[in-house]
């Protein structure tokens, strides 16, 4: 009898301390790390960083000092997401490139996996980036072993979109209008989805 009062007690003890376990996991899922991060190619545009990271909203527009933007392809293989060159940055002493810090962003997984992290794609950096009165220290991204290639002229858009929207320098987006791209006329998916959002936001202020 007493063998089985004892086998009763840990097994309470056991199923207290998974109750345990499990509320703790719970209290930090609900308390994520949050981070600035500093966009400079498609996720300029609200509605692109949106699709897999939710929780972001701008903080300001600033600009990263003594780099340049290209774009290119790891290794040389064409994205198969864009089909064409992506952005990435090179130090470049003397140039500068304008971009978004956004913040709220909760999702470090997904936003690496987009990046191809683990691929060995991009490579995430800490970077201070100038924000009218102020460095801020973010998170961003610059391309391993990238091979220089034209973006397609969806990727483009999407950046010249975002830069609109966030109200980058006129003459930086002028020159964005300028890149040359390579003429990819095919449909994107990653695109279809962007336009999709679009096109949900622009109804709501009508369905209300």
């Amino acid at each position: 009898m007493a063998l089985g009062k004892r086998y009763i007690f840990h097994s309470m003890l056991m199923t207290g301390l998974i109750l345990l376990l499990m509320l703790e996991a719970l209290g930090t899922m609900d308390h994520k790390t949050t981070f600035l991060y500093f966009a400079y190619g498609s996720n300029l545009l609200k509605e692109r960083l949106q699709l897999n990271n939710p929780s972001a909203s701008i903080q300001c527009v600033a600009k990263l000092q003594d780099y340049k933007l290209a774009f290119g392809n790891h290794k040389g293989r064409a994205s198969r997401r864009w089909h064409g060159g992506v952005a990435t940055i090179e130090p470049s002493p003397g140039d500068e490139v304008w971009g978004v810090v956004w913040m709220n962003m909760t999702d470090l997984e997904s936003l690496d996996r987009q990046e191809g992290v683990k691929l060995g794609i991009y490579s995430p950096i800490v970077e201070s980036v100038w924000a009218s009165d102020q460095y801020l220290s973010c998170r961003t991204y610059i391309m391993n072993n990238c091979t220089h290639a034209l973006p397609s002229p969806q990727y483009l858009k999407v950046m010249m979109m975002g830069a609109e929207q966030n109200e980058l320098p006129k003459d930086y987006q002028e020159k964005l209008k300028a890149i040359e791209t390579n003429k990819y006329d095919s449909s994107v998916s990653v695109m279809e989805k962007i336009e999709k959002s679009l096109k949900k936001k622009r109804k709501k202020p009508t369905d209300a």
